[in-house]
């Protein structure tokens, strides 16, 4: 069981990877619960945004793809106990060096992104 949800979280956040990383909404999209918020800081600024909202600017942007970035975002490590999960994961582009927390929840039978906060580190 525990192998099956591993592999689970890890085809979400490789969902999650790609839809960053090559703009690509729809699929990011599929990652989130409907009502997630957005929190953390980039460079000390408050960073506060509705799935909707950070979604949008995922799309109004150019893609990490679109700047000929490679593609270096990583599990650092997930920690599951029964429905729920959380997973750190680095994620170095545009410029920034970001971390990312992600709560899980397996809900209706699919694991989803519940809540996201992030940092960049210096």
């Amino acid at each position: 069981m525990y192998k099956e949800h591993i592999k689970e979280i890890e085809s979400l956040i490789t969902n999650y990877f790609e839809g960053i990383f090559y703009g690509d909404v729809t699929k990011l999209e599929s990652c989130f619960h409907k009502n997630v918020y957005i929190y953390g800081d980039i460079k000390g600024v408050d960073y506060l945004k509705s799935v909707t909202e950070y979604l949008e600017g995922v799309k109004n942007r150019q893609s990490p793809k679109d700047l000929n970035e490679n593609l270096e975002m990583k599990i650092i490590g997930i920690d599951i106990i029964g429905k729920i999960a959380m997973a750190k994961l680095h994620l170095p582009m545009l410029g920034y060096n970001y971390y990312d927390y992600l709560s899980l929840s397996k809900i209706n039978n699919d694991w989803k992104i519940v809540n996201k906060l992030f940092t960049h580190v210096q």
